[in-house]
């Protein structure tokens, strides 16, 4: 019986302990779920879940993968709150009891619904690149495909519509290069083909294209607005990121660069900087049958550029956020030419120029921003003031080793400001009903002095020295918006107008050297204008969606256009700006149409623009020596003319381990410019055998871009770029077609913490420019450049924090530098 009675208590023990350490372990709570996109029913990736006691403080937390799904571990008992974030989307919080009988809770699906604030996000970068048609902009989120690319510069040759000219830099969209670069919602006083070489490709999250920008957008830039926005690094703790750059063809570039933040309590530090260190060649030949003469150019530009971020984001409460933060950027950089021009019929007359220009300049930028929310939620007020300084010195030698020419020496010297104040206030009337406003001041100024040790022709045909010139340009703008918008049931609809009063005052002052006469050029242009915009969104079902919409919009010449100083020069051409140039102004008209696919997606849109005052090339023979075959390069104003195009691009996944994203674009427009020409001989021709016309072209051009990206494994992806630019006119060429093929390979190490990328571009080496002319002479043209390079990158993220810091609302509903940003 003893034994019997002692066996009953050891079982009773074993019982107990088991129940008890089974309750032990279930004590620890487990939630799941899976996050979708309210609109197009589809998984969201890197979505931030974030898991709060009853007080608010965060307990723990983790992110979605790749199909929306989420899992997270060791939640203790009692009540909490599942918090799930993402930018660009409303924040989701459910309320959940963890405790006996309830320690396993499947949430389910949880649809998040879109918004243009800025939400809490995470660090995350996607392994491809995805192609999103919103309500008014396309939104091109940068993944590790596209991040190897080196600089932002160097992704923007895969971006939909968009181009960049490979030997000057500049960025066009939709064939236009009236396109206004922003970086976070802000424009840089740093020129944009300067910025896009230093900003590196790891930095940035997404590319977002703003063909039809709303009134509460600055109405400037006919094809619209290219916005690059950053990573944001504002985790709990020290975080950061870290990455280097190396291509090489003939010559090396580098590039790399190290973002940190710190983020503790109510305070948010991050300080960043990166660089690019760089050489460029590219070379050419322009022959012109009429007088059997041959110009070759060879080119060498020397880029060192170093770009500095440092600032703060003070949380006073829930209710005031302050922020400041400055960027330094310091560049050095110089071109080395050689230009030679061969008359094979006449070998008296051939000219040889060489000339080194060197460029030192600095930029600063220093950004106030205070953010008031008030109780109800989406209602706020916002003050943002930004200063830009900017300075360039930038000396010219001109050497002649052969011909009738002298060396002489150009000096300009650029002194830059400007300044921006914005007031914006949003005000979510009802829960389908929203009223924003604002105000904005924007003053610019610009002062350029030029001295040259050169002679120029007069108006009748005699050298003189050429005359020191000062350009002082100022244009201030004030503005007011007002935005109402309104959800209904399948439509949304939004109309918005902008009131602008603009004031233009130019002069410049010419001082004949050793003399005291000056020649004083003015040029004033006040306007009051008022700018439109309506947007409608129709979406009948989960997998259709419509968009129609509508802008007006200015152009208004930019420094370079309208600078009379002579911009640059070679032995047959010089080019110089117009000072009485006036905006041209836009109306455009867009419509888009988005299909959800079973694996993936399409975006098919169309869009048309009437364009008044036309700004565009003019073609001048010089008349001062009209038998050395130079010609003067300038703008000028035109009739009316229009503009329409088609844009197609889609995301496809054939397979798991197989991603297509592929973009097709067509536009027309008719060009109207200034082209005169010899009916003549050039050798015996007079001023009276110059034929001055206004050109007509109807230039229909087109692209095609596919990008594929195939997963091995976990650790290594293969990329596959192809680009087909199809031929196309311009007022002086008929440019020949423009291809190219790139491959890379990508490795991820350290769990995802680093990546090491391999790519080789333009393997085929096909990629030039090629044309022929016919204006002001018949001429054939090619131009070769550094094309064919293989480029290494190696980026690694750092740092143990999870959760981020509450972010601000951009005043154009982009997310602001709250850290880790570059400008």
């Amino acid at each position: 019986m003893k034994k019997l009675f002692f066996l009953c208590i050891l079982f009773s023990l074993y019982t107990f302990s088991t129940q008890a350490t089974i309750y032990s372990e279930e004590r620890e709570g487990t939630i799941s779920g899976k996050v979708i996109d309210i609109n197009l029913n589809t998984p969201l990736p890197y979505v931030n879940v974030v898991i709060k006691n009853e007080s608010g403080t965060i307990v723990t937390g983790g992110i979605t993968d790749d199909d929306g799904q989420f899992k997270i571990g060791d939640i203790p008992d009692g009540k909490i709150l599942v918090s799930i974030q993402y930018i660009g989307y409303k924040t989701v919080i459910k309320e959940v009891n963890i405790g006996r009988g309830n320690y396993k809770v499947e949430l389910g699906d949880i649809p998040l619904e879109e918004e243009a604030a800025g939400l809490d996000e995470v660090t995350v970068v996607a392994e491809v690149s995805t192609i999103q048609q919103k309500v008014d902009r396309k939104v091109i989120t940068i993944g590790k495909d596209l991040a190897a690319s080196g600089t932002a510069s160097d992704i923007m040759v895969g971006i939909p519509s968009v181009s960049v000219d490979a030997q000057t830099g500049d960025i066009s969209l939709r064939g236009n290069q009236n396109v206004r670069v922003m970086v976070d919602g802000k424009i840089s006083n740093i020129p944009t083909a300067q910025l896009l070489k230093q900003i590196p490709s790891t930095a940035i999250k997404s590319i977002e294209l703003i063909t039809n920008p709303s009134a509460k957008y600055n109405p400037e830039g006919m094809s619209g607005i290219i916005n690059i926005v950053l990573h944001k690094n504002t985790m709990v703790g020290f975080n950061g990121n870290i990455s280097v750059g190396l291509s090489h063809e003939r010559n090396p570039k580098f590039n790399s660069s190290i973002n940190t933040n710190y983020r503790n309590g109510k305070f948010n530090f991050y300080a960043n900087y990166s660089n690019n260190i760089s050489k460029y060649s590219n070379v050419g030949n322009v022959f012109r049958p009429d007088d059997n003469s041959e110009q070759f150019f060879n080119f060498l530009d020397k880029r060192q550029s170093h770009l500095y971020k440092v600032g703060v984001d003070f949380y006073l409460n829930e209710k005031n956020t302050f922020s400041f933060f400055t960027t330094q950027n310091t560049s050095d950089s110089s071109s080395e030419g050689r230009t030679d021009a061969l008359f094979y019929n006449n070998s008296s007359a051939n000219q040889s120029q060489l000339f080194l220009a060197q460029s030192d300049n600095s930029s600063s930028q220093y950004n106030f921003d205070y953010k008031l929310l008030f109780d109800k939620e989406g209602h706020n007020i916002e003050l943002e003031v930004d200063y830009n300084i900017f300075d360039d010195t930038t000396p010219v030698d001109y050497v002649f080793l052969l011909g009738p020419n002298q060396d002489y020496k150009d000096s300009n010297f650029t002194d830059r400001t400007s300044s921006n104040i914005n007031l914006d206030y949003v005000n979510p009337l009802s829960e389908n009903v929203k009223l924003e406003l604002g105000l904005e001041a924007r003053l610019f100024n610009s002062d350029i002095n030029f001295s040259s040790t050169g002679e120029t022709y007069n108006s009748e045909g005699n050298l003189r020295p050429t005359p020191d010139t000062n350009f002082d340009y100022t244009r201030d703008i004030y503005s007011a918006y007002g935005t109402y918008s309104k959800k209904f049931e399948k439509w949304t609809m939004q109309l918005g107008v902008r009131l602008e009063n603009v004031n233009e005052d130019a002069i410049a002052l010419e001082t004949e050297i050793g003399s005291n006469e000056t020649n004083i050029i003015e040029f004033t242009n006040d306007y009051f204008e008022v700018y439109p915009s309506a947007f409608f969104t129709y979406s009948p079902s989960e997998k259709n969606s419509y968009q129609l919409s509508y802008s007006r919009r200015v152009d208004r010449p930019g420094i370079g256009q309208v600078n009379p100083i002579k911009e640059w020069s070679t032995p047959l051409v010089s080019s110089f700006g117009n000072i009485n140039l006036v905006p041209q102004f836009t109306n455009s008209l867009e419509v888009n149409y988005t299909r959800q696919l079973e694996k993936g997606s399409i975006t098919a849109g169309v869009f048309y623009r009437a364009i008044s005052d036309e700004i565009n090339r003019a073609i001048f023979v010089d008349r001062s020596d009209i038998n050395s075959g130079r010609v003067i390069i300038t703008h000028d104003n035109f009739d009316d003319t229009s503009a329409y195009g088609i844009e197609l691009s889609t995301n496809y996944k054939p397979t798991k381990w197989w991603n297509i994203n592929s973009s097709f674009d067509l536009y027309s427009q008719t060009q109207k410019g200034i082209a005169e020409r010899l009916n003549a001989p050039i050798e015996t021709a007079t001023v009276d055998d110059i034929v001055t016309e206004i050109r007509e072209v109807d230039n229909v051009a087109w692209n095609f871009r596919m990008f594929n990206n195939f997963t091995v494994n976990k650790a290594l992806t293969l990329t596959a770029f192809g680009f087909y630019r199809g031929q196309n006119k311009s007022l002086q060429f008929d440019v020949e077609p423009m291809y190219f093929v790139n491959v890379g390979a990508r490795v991820n190490f350290l769990e995802g913490k680093g990546t090491f990328s391999f790519n080789y571009n333009d393997i085929f080496n096909t990629m030039k420019f090629q044309g022929t002319g016919t204006a002001p002479y018949r001429q054939d043209v090619e131009f070769n450049w550094e094309s064919n390079t293989w480029n290494i990158s190696l980026a690694y993220r750092f740092g143990g924090g999870k959760y981020r810091a509450k972010s601000r609302k951009d005043r154009d509903d982009d997310v602001k530098s709250d850290g880790g940003g570059f400008l």
